[in-house]
C-alpha cells in the first residue's frame, strides 16, 4: 500500500487505558503528516471503528477486554486487508511476536519505542513492508532455524539465495539492508525477491512473512 503524500497517515488507536492513549496520541501528533481519526477501548470498538473509518494504520494493544488485540488483528485482516495493523505492547514475548505475524500484523513495537520508532514503523507498514523493533528481531534471533524437508515444502523449491532472502525479509531487513548483510547489489536482491515470490505465487511482504512463519524457515519457539 502506497500513501499520497498529499494525504495524511489516518491512524486509529486501540489501547483500553486512556492515559496511555493519549500518551501515544501526543507522541503521533508531533509526526508530520499523520492524523489519528478514532480511539478505541477494546477489540471490538477497534473492528468497527476500522469499518466505520477505513484507516492507513491501527496501532493495536494487545491485553484488552472483551477481544484481544491479536484477534482483532486477524479479523480486521480478513475483512479489511488493506489496512496496516501494528501491534503496540508491553508484551516482550516470543509467543506474541510469533502470533502477531500469523494473524496479520504488519508489525510489532514496543511501547517503550522512542517517536522516531513510531515514525518508521509507519512509514514502513504504509510502504507494505513489515517492521518489528529491534528488541523483538534481537529476541527472535536466539531460536535456530527448523530443519525444512525440502521435496515436500515449497521452501524446497527457492534457491539458497532465495531462501536467505526471504529469511531476512521475515526479519524486517529492508532492501538496502539485505544487500548489506549477503553482500549483494540492491538490484541483485530485488532480481531474486522477485523470482521467490513468483514461484511462491505471493506477491506482498506481509504474506511473505507469514508464509516464513508458517513453512518453518523463520522458526518459532515450541
Amino acid at each position: 500500500m502506497k500513501q499520497n503524500p498529499a494525504k495524511p497517515i489516518r491512524v486509529v488507536l486501540a489501547d483500553d487505558h486512556p492515559i496511555v492513549r493519549a500518551g501515544i496520541r501526543a507522541a503521533l501528533e508531533e509526526l508530520r503528516g499523520v492524523e489519528v481519526v478514532g480511539e478505541a477501548s477494546d477489540g471490538r470498538e477497534a473492528i468497527a471503528l476500522v469499518k466505520s473509518l477505513c484507516p492507513d494504520v491501527v496501532f493495536m494493544d494487545i491485553s484488552m477486554p472483551n477481544l484481544n488485540g491479536l484477534e482483532a488483528t486477524e479479523r480486521i485482516i480478513k475483512e479489511l486487508p488493506a489496512v496496516r495493523v501494528v501491534i503496540l505492547s508491553r508484551h516482550e514475548n516470543p509467543d506474541y511476536y510469533w502470533r502477531a505475524l500469523k494473524m496479520g500484523a504488519s508489525g510489532y513495537l514496543l511501547k517503550k519505542a522512542v517517536i522516531a520508532e513510531l515514525k518508521a514503523a509507519l512509514q514502513r507498514v504504509v510502504g507494505g513492508e513489515v517492521y518489528l523493533s529491534p528488541e523483538v528481531i534481537k529476541s527472535l534471533r536466539r531460536y535456530p532455524l527448523h530443519d525444512i524437508a525440502r521435496a515436500r515444502s515449497p521452501v524446497g523449491e527457492l534457491s539458497e539465495r532465495q531462501r536467505d532472502i526471504l529469511q531476512l525479509i521475515a526479519e524486517s531487513y529492508t532492501t538496502k539492508a539485505i544487500a548489506l548483510e549477503l553482500k549483494l547489489s540492491p538490484k541483485t536482491v530485488e532480481y531474486h525477491r522477485m523470482h521467490l515470490m513468483k514461484r511462491l505465487n505471493i506477491f506482498d511482504i506481509p504474506a511473505l512473512v507469514r508464509f516464513a512463519v508458517k513453512t518453518g524457515l523463520v522458526s518459532q519457539e515450541s
